[in-house]
C-alpha cells in the first residue's frame, strides 16, 4: 500500500483544527482554573502535581479528543483499527536501540553536563518508584493518540515530515505552556525557550521514528515514556541541546525521506 495515500474509510477524515482547538481548549482551560482559583482548586482535587485528577485530564486531553474524534469518524469499528495501532512494534534494531539505549545515553551525558548525574532517586521505597513509573506510563504517553495518533498523519498529507514534525513541535511546546504557570509542574523550575527547542526538535525525532515504524502508536508511547523516565535525572536544559543536536544530524542522514512525502505514514486506522 502507498502510504502516502489515506486509508480508504468509512467516514469522514476528522478535522485538524477542531482536534487542536479541543485540546488547548481542555488543557488551558484547567490551567486557567488552577490559576485563577487555586485554593478552590486544590481543596477540590487536593495538591497540584502529576498525580492530580485535574492535572491528568488536562495531560490526556489531546488523546482523549483524538480518541473521540476517531470514534466520531469511523465508528466502533474504525476505533478498533485505530487502537490497532497500539499493537504495530515492528521497527529496525537501530531503533529500538535508540529507544532502549540511545535515549538514556542522551539524558545522562546532558546530565553530567548539568552537575545532575549522580543524583539520588527521590524514592524512599520500591512502590514509590513503581507507582512514579507507573504515573509516566499512563500520563504522558496517552497524548500520543491524539499527537501522533492523528494530528501527525493529517499533517503529513500536506507536506514532508520534516516541515510535520517540525508545525506540530511547535503545537505541542505552545500546548505545554500551561505548566510553566503552575507550581508543583515539572516545567514551572525550567527555562522556557530551551525547553520549547528542545520539544520541537523532539518532535523531529519523533516523527522519523513514527514513520521508520509505519505509524506504531507503542512505539510513540515508549518514545514518549522514555522522555519523561522518573528514574532519570533532570538533565535541563543540557538535554534540550543534544535533542537539538541529534534532530539536526537525523535529518541529514536521512535527507532523502524527511523532504519527501513518499515515505509518510498517513493512515489513522490500522489496516485490517
Amino acid at each position: 500500500m502507498d502510504a502516502t495515500k489515506p486509508l480508504r474509510s468509512p467516514g469522514k477524515t476528522p478535522s485538524l483544527g477542531l482536534f487542536i482547538g479541543l485540546s488547548f481548549f481542555i488543557t488551558w482551560g484547567i490551567a486557567a482554573m488552577v490559576v485563577l482559583f487555586p485554593e478552590s482548586v486544590q481543596a477540590v482535587f487536593g495538591d497540584i502535581g502529576l498525580g492530580n485528577p485535574l492535572v491528568i485530564l488536562a495531560v490526556y486531553s489531546p488523546g482523549f479528543v483524538g480518541v473521540g474524534l476517531v470514534l466520531k469518524s469511523y465508528g466502533i469499528k474504525g476505533l478498533t483499527q485505530f487502537l490497532k495501532r497500539l499493537t504495530i512494534w515492528r521497527a529496525s534494531i537501530a531503533w529500538w536501540v535508540y529507544l532502549v539505549v540511545g535515549i538514556p545515553a542522551v539524558v545522562y551525558s546532558a546530565a553530567a553536563l548539568n552537575g545532575t548525574f549522580w543524583t539520588p532517586l527521590p524514592f524512599e521505597t520500591l512502590g514509590s518508584l513503581l507507582a512514579a513509573l507507573t504515573l509516566a506510563l499512563f500520563l504522558g504517553p496517552v497524548e500520543e493518540l491524539g499527537w501522533r495518533g492523528l494530528a501527525l498523519p493529517i499533517l503529513q498529507r500536506r507536506m514532508a515530515p520534516l516541515w510535520a514534525g517540525l508545525v506540530l513541535g511547535g503545537i505541542w511546546a505552545l500546548w505545554h505552556v500551561p505548566a510553566f504557570l503552575i507550581s508543583g509542574m515539572p516545567q514551572s523550575t525550567w527555562a522556557i525557550l530551551p525547553y520549547f527547542s528542545g520539544v520541537i526538535a523532539i518532535s523531529v525525532i519523533l516523527t522519523a521514528l513514527f514513520n521508520a515504524s509505519r505509524g506504531s502508536l507503542l512505539i510513540a508511547v515508549i518514545f514518549h515514556f522514555q522522555m519523561m523516565n522518573p528514574i532519570f535525572p533532570d538533565a535541563q536544559p543540557w538535554d534540550n541541546l543534544l535533542w537539538i543536536i541529534f534532530a539536526v544530524v537525523l535529518v541529514i542522514v536521512k535527507r532523502k525521506t524527511m523532504f519527501s512525502r513518499s515515505g509518510a505514514f498517513t493512515q489513522i486506522l490500522a489496516d485490517n
